[in-house]
């Protein structure tokens, strides 16, 4: 009984130390998922404003 409270104090101890950082890592992440949509989202509009470049070539026989 001795030998799992002090596995289970250990498991404790790194879960505790652990959570911060791992909290820091999905809140890293959500950010960059958010900066990448609005990146997408802006180029899109930008795309969207930009007048077409296309240019009609006319030849003379």
């Amino acid at each position: 009984m001795n030998t799992a409270m002090n596995y289970l104090t250990v498991l404790f101890v790194f879960a505790l130390l652990a959570a911060p950082s791992l909290y820091g890592i999905a809140h890293d992440r959500r950010i960059d998922r958010q900066l990448r949509q609005a990146r997408q989202a802006r180029q899109a509009r930008r795309d969207a404003e930009r007048p077409s470049r296309r240019t009609e070539f006319t030849t003379v026989a």
